[in-house]
């Protein structure tokens, strides 16, 4: 199956308590970087970490999605909408634009979501203040989730006329797959929308085995879940001042990556126009049949049902259905090195709704939206300081080359090891040369191989690296590497991106200006480049022309020359051939 490892410890390091509930184990995990990282970080964990601190920081996390999640706003005064579903009933958000929370899908347990018919309040509310519930899912208190969770929150500014014909940004969040929610920390959308004189759309899918492992088959339902987002959209926006025709696709993590596969939708092409990529983990690639075929047996006999039994399946709570999939996620990549640790229920590669697996692995389709594609600076740092090696204690050099063996395997980390792109400093932190890897490896440079594909078939595209951002409430947690001084982390953007960061200093305040401004050319132009701000040089097929966001000048290449990693370090997705 390829060169990566499957199991096994890293030298130096302590596995978790011998016998502690596996799916308390996996509360802790994910929170910290969106389970986006390589396979030693999920095994280990330091010994210097007491059980004392381990516990802390475990009741920290797990409080932290709901100490964080956007609250209802102090309501102003009532709105109302016409529509063609009926009467759009919403408020004034706190920050200045309308917002409407409305259901626009329903489905019952594994089956395909059907769009709603009428406009709905989510979750059965009669209150427009009301936010939706979250899509079930771990480490957050079950009160603040239902399956009943096909909802979206717009955010439309108060003065867009209806004859504005104003453009949209649709945010897909991100988590794995298996967490988030439309009322994430910073995901409220009015200033946003104020800024970019745009209907701003953050919605929500079903997530982990609701979403992705229908016990009698059917695969990617929650990307299913979006496309319905997207057509129930294309129904409503111009009530509300909207061109449908003037969708553009925005996420973070695994928020990307189902925008990435979207693009390889065919049938999903009409539904937008361009698409906006922030730290997509394209590393690992769609799963493939083959591997998916193996976890939904697996996940089958878990929950104890046969595949056609919907009585069974039915009867199960949500608790036994989580259960289950937590059990799954921690053994997918000893059952098959494919599904890796970071990311094993992700969509897809159907040959049906999905076509195309869009990388190096096959011929790449003729293409012709624009993208916009982003990574941040250290989008590897909560792997590696937070989870793998936490503290202020460095890493001798000695453990540089046991990590990359079980993260690559033998055959790539030699390959690292000769390459003299991530030298060792024999009295260094090798926590240093382990970041750079674990950011270009996953993030950075499959992210630039996609633009270079991308270009050669016929779209545009342009590529960014944030070098300032505002540190996300996640990676304030069990390390100080993510809040030091030029470190930018993995949703580090987020806050930027939405205009949300917490007492802004004035560097980030005008980076804020710069990317919503940017974000509202691209919108409606499909070119970031903004009256008043550095040129932006889109993409070659050669040159990726990485512009810093936050300094000036471009990013330099290092190891993401299209001779090294994607050619002679492959990708995830090219050692398992996805």
């Amino acid at each position: 199956m390829g060169d990566r490892l499957s199991g096994g410890f890293v030298p130096g390091a302590s596995a978790l308590t011998a016998g502690a509930d596996r799916r308390y184990k996996n509360i802790y995990k994910p929170m910290l970087y969106d389970r986006h990282t390589p396979a030693t970080s999920w095994l280990v964990r330091p010994q210097s970490l007491s059980m004392v601190a381990y516990h802390l920081s475990f009741v920290l996390l797990a409080l932290l999605p709901i100490a964080t999640r956007a609250t209802p706003a102090i309501v102003s005064r009532a709105v109302s909408v016409s529509t063609p579903l009926g009467t759009a009933q919403g408020t004034l958000d706190v920050d200045g634009a309308n917002r409407f929370a409305v259901r626009y899908a329903t489905s019952s347990r594994w089956a395909p979501s059907s769009i709603v018919t009428e406009w709905q309040l989510p979750n059965g509310s009669d209150d427009p203040t009301a936010l939706p519930l979250q899509c079930p899912q771990i480490r957050v208190d079950p009160s603040t989730y239902s399956e009943d969770c096909l909802s979206m929150i717009l955010y439309v500014p108060v003065d867009l006329a209806i004859d504005s014909h104003a453009p949209t940004l649709v945010w897909i969040h991100g988590g794995s797959f298996d967490s988030g929610s439309a009322t994430g920390p910073g995901l409220d959308g009015s200033k946003l929308a104020i800024a970019t004189q745009s209907i701003v759309a953050v919605i929500q899918y079903r997530l982990g085995a609701l979403g992705l492992l229908a016990p009698d088959g059917p695969t990617n339902l929650a990307v299913q879940d979006t496309i319905n987002a997207l057509n129930f959209l294309d129904q409503v926006l111009p009530s509300f001042g909207g061109d449908g025709s003037m969708i553009t696709l925005a996420g973070q993590s695994s928020g990307a990556g189902m925008i990435r596969t979207l693009l390889a939708v065919p049938s999903a092409s009409s539904l937008f126009r361009n698409a906006i990529l922030q730290s997509d983990p394209m590393d690992y690639g769609f799963l493939s049949t083959d591997t998916q075929a193996l976890l939904q047996s697996t996940f089958n006999d878990l929950i104890s049902c046969a595949a056609n039994d919907t009585a069974c399946h039915n009867a199960l709570t949500l608790d036994s259905i989580l259960d289950a999939q937590v059990t799954l996620e921690d053994e997918a990549n000893d059952l098959d090195p494919a599904a890796g640790q970071g990311e094993p229920l992700r969509p897809v590669l159907d040959g049906q709704l999905i076509t195309t697996p869009l990388d190096s692995t096959a011929p790449f389709p003729a293409v012709n939206k624009p993208l916009l594609l982003t990574n941040v600076k250290d989008d590897g740092g909560p792997t590696v300081y937070q989870l793998l090696f936490p503290g202020p204690d460095p890493q001798p050099a000695s453990i540089f080359e046991p990590v990359c063996d079980f993260s690559l395997g033998p055959n790539r980390t030699q390959i690292v090891m000769d390459s003299g792109y991530y030298p060792v400093d024999p009295n260094g932190d090798s926590r240093v040369p382990l970041e750079v890897l674990t950011t270009d490896y996953l993030w950075r440079c499959p992210t630039w191989t996609l633009a270079r594909n991308w270009v050669t078939n016929g779209g545009s595209a342009f590529v960014g690296l944030y070098t300032l951002g505002a540190t996300y409430p996640p990676n304030l947690v069990n390390t100080t590497f993510c809040i030091q001084e030029g470190v930018v982390c993995h949703r580090d953007d987020i806050y930027i991106v939405f205009g949300t960061t917490p007492s802004p200093t004035p560097a980030q305040a005008a980076l804020t200006r710069e990317m919503q401004a940017r974000y509202k050319m691209f919108m409606t132009t499909g070119n970031p480049n903004a009256p008043g701000l550095e040129p932006w040089m889109p993409a070659t097929n050669v040159n990726v022309n990485t512009k810093q966001l936050g300094s000036a000048g471009l990013a330099p290449i290092g190891a993401c020359t299209p001779s090294f990693w994607g050619a002679e370090a492959q990708y995830d997705y090219q050692v398992f051939d996805i």
